[in-house]
């Protein structure tokens, strides 16, 4: 006869099993539809502007996947702690050996979305410093003749700006 428990415990590892899967697969097409979000900047002008509209619905799209993305690996990490308390109480390695390679399977996308992540930030920063630098070469081609005190002054505000940036950056690298 055979033991309930036991049978319990395989059916509560099969559906997690289930589960696991199914999220992986939800995470595969998430991030690659996040990856062609990032291959929307493209080279036009000595610069990367993003190809699509740039409005701000873009930005929140990115927003909105990242936080799906990341909701998705949440789901996936507690459904392998699950699946680990399931693991710890069977003594089949081949339980042992799945385990391992869902928690692969996990680390890989947890890489592979901060990679992504990450080059889409560098990507969007670079644009928006050219499209500033664009800006201040237009401001100054439509200025004309100003005073030299006034160039100083909106220079100085740049670099003040650009100082700015630069702390910004270097604080969100810290944070990585």
């Amino acid at each position: 006869m055979s033991d309930p428990n036991l049978e319990l415990q395989e059916s509560g590892w099969e559906e997690l099993r289930r589960e696991a899967r199914k999220i992986e697969g939800d995470l595969d097409v998430k991030l690659s539809s996040y990856a062609k979000l990032g291959a929307r900047f493209t080279t036009q002008g000595g610069g990367y502007v993003d190809s699509g509209s740039p409005t701000v619905g873009s930005s929140r799209s990115w927003k909105s996947m990242e936080m799906e993305i990341e909701s998705l690996l949440e789901n996936l990490l507690d459904i392998n702690d699950a699946m680990s308390r399931c693991a710890a109480a069977s003594a089949a390695t081949s339980v042992t050996q799945k385990l391992a390679r869902h928690r692969d399977i996990l680390h890989e996308f947890t890489q592979e979305f901060r990679r992504i992540k990450g080059n889409i930030n560098s990507m969007r920063e670079h644009a928006e410093l050219l499209s500033s630098v664009r800006d201040d070469i237009n401001e100054y081609k439509a200025s004309g003749s100003m005073s030299p005190r006034v160039q100083l002054l909106r220079e100085r505000s740049a670099i003040h700006g650009s100082i700015a940036h630069g702390a910004t950056r270097r604080g969100s690298w810290k944070r990585q």
